[in-house]
């Protein structure tokens, strides 16, 4: 590339050398051609006024009348400016010059010859101007001049051609160096055209390259991410095989050492009536194993939740409602219809409105709540929102990994989860998750 820039410039310097030097010429040699055009001119003025004073004078001297004077009158005047305008064009050429003031001399001679015989021929003295005319001084002046005037003009011509020879190389050397500028030119365009393909293969392999390599990377995410979508789906699965597991140990285990316990408890009040004390303590000891009976109860019902089993999807959500209004305090609208699913996605449904209301009751300060689940034949959709304070989805902090455990769980399902909140007007969690129909 910068090969074909350092051709380029100089050849664009060679050309603008080449058109400076080609243009002074040229100005030199059109200044000579003009100067020696009007030296040829002003010479043949200058023969043509001395021959019209020659003829005006010989009509005044045969004549007599003054009529036949005026050409040669008007000559004579034109013929000093002539003689002045030669003295300028010859001022910085002394050869020319004092052929100038030969052909000067002569044509005044010539001149002072003419006046003598007017001035005769008016004065009336006849054998005088005849006298004049009959000698051979004024033949030999007027071919003085036409030599001097022949010699200047043929300097002229010299001149002349020698400028139209120096124009003609002044165009051949621009010729020459535009066609050697082009070449150039040319052979600058042939490497940056060479040099931009190189680049731009390169550029292509580079991309290519970059491309293969971004493929692999987005290959290799999607494996990672499939990966840990199903090692998260392993994972909840596990967990909710553990929670169910552990679930039915503690129903079956300490539910029946509670139960057991209490009735132990009612034999040994039934037989201490007589004992106040003991009465006493026995009921303190029985309200609590009720409220570990109740705690139980609850731990179960959030480990997995036995009513989703028994009483179905409706029902463990307007449980799961009543409880949390009980609870919080906090006003629970619920619109429920009736939804044919299979038990994992009943289950999703029902940890999705359950991780809702969690948040609501930590995070939202809200008055009231709606738990809405509409079925839509092929799909269902579910929905818990808030009038609480909201906050922006777009600042959700990574640590917020229930909304994260949310959106992956209903994404398992086939499902799709949207947040919607805006900052004081609450927050809407929607999920569509596609029907299943149990057999």
């Amino acid at each position: 590339m910068a090969v074909s820039l350092l051709l380029a410039a100089l050849a664009a310097l060679a050309l603008v050398g080449i058109n400076e030097a080609g243009y002074r010429q040229s100005s030199r040699a059109l200044a000579d051609i003009d100067a020696a055009l009007k030296v040829r001119g002003t010479l043949n003025q200058i023969l043509q006024n001395m021959l019209d004073a020659e003829t005006g004078q010989r009509g005044y001297l045969l004549t007599g009348e003054a009529s036949y004077r005026q050409p040669y009158d008007t000559a004579v005047k034109q013929v000093d400016g002539h003689l002045a305008a030669l003295r300028q064009l010859y001022a910085e050429r002394p050869a020319e010059r004092t052929r100038l003031a030969e052909l000067s001399k002569h044509v005044l001679r010539k001149i002072a010859e003419m006046d003598m015989s007017v001035r005769l021929r008016q004065d009336g003295k006849d054998e005088a101007w005849k006298f004049v005319i009959t000698t051979d001084v004024g033949r030999e002046e007027m071919d003085s001049i036409r030599k001097a005037a022949g010699e200047l003009a043929e300097i002229s011509n010299q001149t002349l051609h020698q400028s139209q020879i120096q124009v003609m190389k002044s165009l051949r050397l621009a010729r020459i160096g535009t066609a050697i500028v082009a070449l150039a030119a040319f052979l600058a365009f042939f490497l940056y055209l060479r040099q931009a393909h190189a680049l731009r293969s390169i550029g292509e392999r580079q991309q290519e390259t970059l491309q293969r390599e971004r493929n692999a990377l987005e290959d290799e995410v999607r494996e990672r991410t499939a990966s840990l979508a199903e090692l998260a789906t392993h994972l909840q699965d596990v967990r909710e095989t553990e929670r169910g597991y552990l679930a039915r140990e503690l129903h079956d285990e300490l539910g029946s050492l509670l139960t057991a316990a209490k009735l132990d408890v009612a034999r040994l009040k039934s037989r201490l009536l007589e004992a106040p004390d003991a009465t006493q303590r026995l009921q303190h000891l029985t309200e609590l194993l009720n409220s570990g009976i109740a705690l139980k109860r609850r731990i179960i019902e959030d480990l997995r939740p036995s009513s989703l089993s028994n009483l179905g999807l409706v029902a463990s959500l307007e449980i799961l409602g009543r409880e949390f209004a009980e609870r919080s305090g906090i006003q629970v609208q619920m619109v429920l219809e009736p939804v044919a699913m299979d038990e994992s996605r009943q289950l999703t449904i029902y940890r999705m409105v359950q991780e809702s209301l969690t948040n609501i009751g930590k995070y939202a300060e809200a008055s009231e709540a709606t738990i809405v689940l509409k079925n839509y034949e092929n799909h269902a959709v579910v929905e818990v929102a808030d009038n609480g304070k909201g906050f922006d989805p777009q600042r959700i902090r990574p640590s917020t990994h229930g909304l994260a455990g949310m959106r992956h769980r209903v994404e398992a399902a086939r499902g799709r989860l949207t947040i919607s909140s805006t900052p004081g007007r609450g927050t809407r969690v929607s999920a569509m998750l596609p029907i299943a129909k149990t057999l």
